[in-house]
């Protein structure tokens, strides 16, 4: 190598050295986590050439353009929901003095109350799950909305689109909102199909604007399904068959909360579309059923860390029984010292966790946290009948949670989420029951899981550990 061979190199990686020193500033600046502004600011340092083509496809804390978009078209999508903020407020549930904190945390993310008159029926397989869907479909009238993160072409994925298109031949209008990052493998016959059969389809469109172009790390992990504003459902069941053989649960629910997830999906559908859907905006109470229902949903568009202050309040606000699943778990600084504190105080907390993870780089990581969690009371077991990927809570005997967020970074930060929480007694007892029969599924971890294991394994794991917060 020559002189001047060696001067551009040394220019090179001076300029990248510097580049990685100004990025480094930035992720301390903007960090969505303190374990992400440090591992970001490390690797830029250390590995500018590596790490700053990653930076900027990956370093993003908020997603641009959602929260403007919607604010541009603000007047005419509150003008097309009409006395609907009004007719939410007259159904709202009276305050429950046990959830007094996760109400107001509710409603300060969301601006939305719980409300009362709700149907909500518990799904706890797939099966039953595809099933109610399918049937509710059938039973359309007027319109369908449907949003998944994962769709494969397979017997479910077949199923389901028939009954769809057997729908839209009808004259019964169907909206297919998928997020491409999660489809990437979906063939575009697939989707052509359905718009062939004049089925409105659309991709949630991430990369959607000049700021958002080259950004492929936000991500819509909503599974929703709505039926002419008056069925919804909403859980952690992906539309592939995988989902026959996991462990995963999803709710039925008929009601205001209905018209919650609705919401939802007119938003995600504005921005990925432009165009304000005209859906059925009548707030109807289920005649045999006060269940207290909130959607909450959560993202990266947010100005706050919404679904990080959720999982925190309702942690905090647990004063005897603390249940959570999760498929993955690393979690935030904030959600450790949380779960940590209730075990202290005497909270019997329980997490439930996959047996064998479907991601290594994950399940490494979540053994780091094991020993610390343990040793303040916290109860971990992992299940062991099949793959685990149900997210649920249970808190005391009264608040249940059913949705799509994992206790991981990308959730509680990265990804759209949606997770339905029902304040009812008899609901919650339904859902101890469920997870009884889960922890009667699986095993115990002990204190020393993570100290057992081979040397390499645990250096592997604390590697994982420290890069989790990038991704």
């Amino acid at each position: 190598m020559g002189e001047y061979d060696i001067s551009v190199v040394v220019a090179v990686l001076a300029v990248a050295e510097l580049g990685g020193v100004i990025l480094a500033v930035d992720a301390v600046m903007r960090p969505r986590s303190s374990q992400a502004a440090i591992a970001w600011s490390v690797s830029l340092i250390s590995l500018p050439l590596v790490v700053i083509p990653l930076y900027l496809i990956f370093g993003r804390t908020r997603f641009q353009g959602y929260a403007e978009a919607l604010r541009e078209k603000e007047s005419q999508i509150e003008e097309s929901l009409a006395n609907w903020y009004s007719q939410m407020a007259a159904v709202a549930s009276k305050n429950i003095e046990e959830l007094d904190a996760v109400e107001k945390l509710v409603h300060g993310v969301t601006y939305l109350p719980f409300t009362t008159g709700n149907r909500v029926d518990l799904l706890i397989n797939a099966e039953r799950t595809y099933t109610e869907m399918l049937a509710a479909i059938a039973d359309a009238t007027s319109y369908v909305l449907v949003q998944f993160y994962i769709i494969k072409d397979g017997v479910i994925g077949q199923r389901l689109i028939q009954a769809l298109i057997d729908k839209a031949r009808v004259g019964v209008k169907v909206y297919f909102l998928y997020d491409e990052i999660g489809c990437w493998k979906l063939s575009s016959a697939f989707l052509e199909k359905l718009v062939s059969e004049s089925v409105h389809v659309s991709g949630f469109k991430t990369t959607q604007g000049r700021r958002n172009r080259f950004q492929i790390n936000f991500r819509n992990h909503r599974k929703l399904l709505v039926v002419d504003g008056r069925i919804g459902f909403i859980g952690g069941h992906n539309l592939a068959d995988e989902y026959l053989h996991y462990r995963d649960t999803h709710l039925r629910i008929e009601g205001p909360g209905t018209q919650q997830i609705q919401l939802s999906f007119i938003k995600d559908w504005f921005w990925a579309t432009r165009r304000i859907l005209e859906v059925n905006k009548v707030i109807e109470q289920h005649s045999s059923d006060a269940r207290s229902v909130a959607i909450v949903n959560t993202g990266p568009a947010d100005c706050k860390a919404g679904c990080s202050a959720l999982f925190a309040t309702m942690i905090h606000s647990a004063k005897h029984r603390l249940w959570l699943t999760s498929p993955y778990f690393v979690p935030d600084d904030v959600t450790v010292r949380a779960l940590e504190a209730a075990a202290i105080r005497g909270v019997d907390v329980r997490l439930l966790l996959p047996g064998k993870a479907d991601h290594l780089f994950v399940e490494l990581a979540s053994y780091t946290y094991y020993a610390q969690l343990i040793q303040c009371g916290v109860k971990i077991y992992r299940y062991q009948v099949k793959f685990l990927h149900q997210k649920v809570v249970l808190i005391d005997g009264i608040l249940s949670g059913v949705g799509t967020v994992n206790l991981d970074n990308r959730s509680l930060y990265l990804n759209f989420e949606a997770t339905a929480l029902v304040a009812d007694k008899e609901f919650a007892a339904q859902v101890e029951t469920m997870l009884q029969a889960d922890f009667d599924g699986s095993e115990p971890v002990r204190q020393d899981h993570f100290s057992t294991l081979p040397f390499h394994l645990q250096v592997a794991a604390r590697v994982a550990r420290l890069a989790s917060p990038l991704l």
